[in-house]
């Protein structure tokens, strides 16, 4: 090389270009998918191009592919629906449809697409992939492309993630919008829960579900229906009769209203058809009663995404940008997914292929194979529902065995659920069940009574804990008053519903357990509390319900700070663990998170102020930061606020909000009653087992092998930090580098 030409630039490459869209039907959640996509993007130095509506957006072209920015998706968040719009293209799946597409994607520059929906999108766009070599080869020879242009987009790269409310595609625990529509159906659920008892009448509920029976069970278990038909487990012959009976046998218990629920797929075992209105019309021919149908339709689609729909969408975004950005020409291509709370990988076609198996294995009646096909959890599900919903009210013999519950800790929304399905669960069991009121004090104290089916009515849905809590946990003093009220109470096992002041509570005991014999007995701690700070389970029981507080908070700050420039400092629970911080802010796209794992430091603070008062300048007009209550002992909430005012030059105003024990209120989410029902069922499950062996275990629940299993408790101090009561692991860290690439915009972008 001579001299001269060592001197010369180098060429410069084109910026990759990516393109994403969202197809078929709207789920909530997929602007979270969109926004994560357009910003790993931008930040990785990529173009990135919004296709609108849908499949057909890229046929169409024009202005229907526009390049995005930074700000393009700043507002999107908390939006139903998809901002970009969805369709379903006839004309994409005719090969014109798609010559038309290549052409529109290459003028663009294109040559990778992110696809959020269903499995017909993701197999149209894998088929594109497919022909995208004989569509160009065959736009160069009728002169719509170069042969340039056709050689610097030789390949088509697609990464595909899953927008269905039905979460019925395999390969991922959740698709994206399933939990909003939960939302959407239990809060019908529980206000015709009160119409119905006011006039003692039955609803029968509709919700969607043609295929997957996910909607219509999960809703069933967390709004407490008496029965659900879903297409994948049809109810044997007989089962009117089955049905009118339980529906009988709770009014007699003192049950005043009744609800069924009807996935629109549901069928008998012949393969018939089973709807609402049959449903309705058997009820009122053998009950003689007056039962109403309400099919909820599309309103299940509608609505804010819930915290989970934010956060979820969120990490999968990222992930199939980078996926996409960081392909080779031998890519497979890929479905972006979770799986326990990890982005989990399937090949696109396999996951669209062992999908679309199940609808075949209903049709031809080979039902066990459906439901294995949707997996363990679904199966396991189906049981719990069995076992509390078709437990009928009865008297225990005298010799069946007496478990106790009790809660300890502080409060979380979902304690109520738990013991509901302990109670319900136990009962169908044959054990005794009792509850114990104000927890460790109470037992102390004798306040221990017998829990029926009907005692528990109803609160599957309360928020609070009807058995009461308590922070205090007992003494070493009166570990021999704990003893002799187990056993004077003839308590053969105990369920201890809380959060880390329960668990330490378990173990002190469990150190003294050789001195005081009623000690031994079978004990296990179900996970509850909104901290989320405990060893085994990832996501306590109450912790769902304290985000989407904050993010029904952080939504209504918003609102109310667009009418002028402002910035909010929001302080958090949490204690000493960030869960509630980091999550919540990535949930509300929160600029800055302030936790105590990481702690603040001045240098932070400094670039802070400066990134802060620069962007107000640059046009910004709401700037969001979230911090752990714990987080520093120095740097405050109200110092924060107090540095961050001080160094605005009056260009914006500084707020501080203290969410406090709002987010310990409201009834649980349908995630926090459908795990501690699981959780709960497990907890009775595995007593029983330790009363029937004659073991005397002590654990708490946790995940062995993807599956629910009991921890050793002498194994706690080896899992947890017990100075800051915090897991030695905490999952979510992990996320904390997508929501810093997320929230701050990269120079020059």
């Amino acid at each position: 090389m001579d001299q001269q030409a060592a001197h010369e630039p180098a060429p410069t490459s084109p910026r990759r270009a990516i393109a994403v869209l969202t197809s078929g039907g709207d789920a909530q959640g997929m602007n979270a998918v969109v926004r994560a996509v357009v910003r790993t993007a931008i930040a990785n130095g990529a173009d990135v191009y919004a296709v609108y509506e849908g499949l057909q957006g890229l046929v169409d072209g024009g202005d229907r592919i526009r390049k995005f920015t930074w700000s393009s998706v700043g507002s999107i968040l908390h939006l139903g629906g998809t901002v970009i719009g969805t369709a379903r293209s006839k004309e994409f799946r005719t090969r014109e449809g798609r010559l038309k597409a290549a052409k529109n994607m290459v003028d663009h520059g294109i040559d990778r697409i992110v696809v959020c929906g269903g499995d017909g999108s993701l197999s149209g766009t894998d088929l594109f992939r497919s022909e995208w070599s004989g569509l160009l080869a065959e736009l160069v020879e009728t002169g719509g492309i170069t042969q340039e242009q056709a050689d610097r987009h030789a390949n088509l790269i697609i990464a595909g993630t899953v927008g269905s409310i039905d979460n019925d595609m395999v390969g991922t625990d959740m698709t994206v919008g399933a939990d909003s529509a939960l939302h959407r159906i239990i809060e019908a659920i529980d206000a015709l829960g009160s119409t119905a008892a006011s006039h003692q009448r039955s609803f029968v509920v509709e919700v969607m579900g043609r295929h997957c029976g996910y909607l219509a069970l999960m809703s069933a278990i967390a709004g407490g229906a008496d029965y659900a038909l879903i297409p994948e487990n049809p109810p044997p012959p007989g089962w009117e009769e089955d049905l009118c009976d339980l529906l009988r046998t709770g009014r007699a218990a003192g049950r005043r209203d009744s609800v069924v629920v009807v996935a629109e797929g549901a069928c008998d075992r012949n393969g018939d058809p089973i709807t609402s209105a049959m449903v309705r019309d058997l009820l009122e021919e053998r009950l003689g009663e007056d039962v109403r149908v309400t099919i909820l339709g599309h309103v299940q689609r509608g609505g804010t995404p819930s915290a989970y729909d934010r956060w979820m969408p969120t990490l999968v975004g990222y992930a199939a940008a980078l996926e996409v950005l960081d392909a080779g020409e031998d890519h497979v291509p890929h479905v972006i997914g979770v799986r326990n709370n990890r982005i989990a990988r399937t090949p696109l076609m396999e996951a669209v292929a062992r999908t679309r198996e199940i609808p075949t294995l209903i049709s031809a009646g080979d039902y066990e194979g459906a439901m294995a096909a949707r997996g363990s959890s679904f199966r396991e599900m189906v049981r719990v529902f069995d076992g509390i919903a078709h437990a009928k009210p009865a008297n225990p013999a005298e010799e069946s065995a007496r478990i106790a519950v009790l809660h300890a800790g502080g409060l979380a929304p979902g304690m109520n659920t738990a013991v509901r399905a302990a109670v319900r669960f136990g009962i169908s069991r044959g054990h005794t069940m009792l509850g114990v009121r104000g927890s460790f004090q109470g037992l102390i104290d004798g306040k221990i009574e017998q829990l029926s089916w009907g005692d528990v009515e109803g609160w599957v849905a309360i928020g609070g804990a009807e058995l009461g809590t308590s922070r205090h946990i007992p003494t070493i003093e009166q570990f021999y008053a704990v003893s002799r009220a187990i056993e004077n109470n003839e308590i053969d096992a105990l369920l201890i519903i809380g959060g880390h002041r329960a668990y330490e509570a378990a173990y002190q005991m469990l150190q003294q357990r050789d001195r005081y014999p009623g000690f031994n007995v079978p004990v296990i701690c179900l996970p509850a509390t909104i901290d989320n700070n405990l060893p085994g389970w990832e996501q306590s029981i109450g912790a769902d319900t304290a985000l989407n507080e904050i993010v029904y908070a952080v939504d209504r700050i918003k609102q109310s700070a667009m009418a002028s420039r402002r910035a909010f400092v929001v302080e958090v629970m949490g204690r000493y663990c960030g869960y509630l911080a980091a999550v919540g802010g990535m949930s509300v796209g929160a600029e800055r998170v302030y936790l105590h794992e990481e702690g603040v430091h001045l240098q932070d603070l400094i670039r802070d102020v400066t990134e802060m008062t620069t962007s107000f300048k640059h046009g910004r007009r709401f700037y969001l930061a979230i911090r752990n209550e714990e987080a520093s002992v120095g740097y405050t909430t109200d110092f924060l606020c107090q540095l961050f005012d001080e160094e605005s030059g009056h260009d914006f105003d500084v707020r501080p909000m203290v969410l406090g024990h709002l987010q310990q209120g409201g009834n649980p989410t349908p995630f926090d009653r459908v795990h501690a029902t699981r959780l709960a069922a497990f907890s009775v499950d595995w007593l029983s087992s330790q009363i029937e062996l004659g073991r005397s275990q002590w654990g708490f629940i946790g995940m062995q092998d993807g599956a629910l299993a009991s921890i050793p408790l002498k194994t706690m101090p080896d899992l947890v930090d017990m100075e800051y009561s915090r897991p030695l692991e905490q999952w979510w860290t992990e996320m904390r580098p997508v929501m810093d690439i997320l929230a701050t915009e990269p120079s020059g972008a």
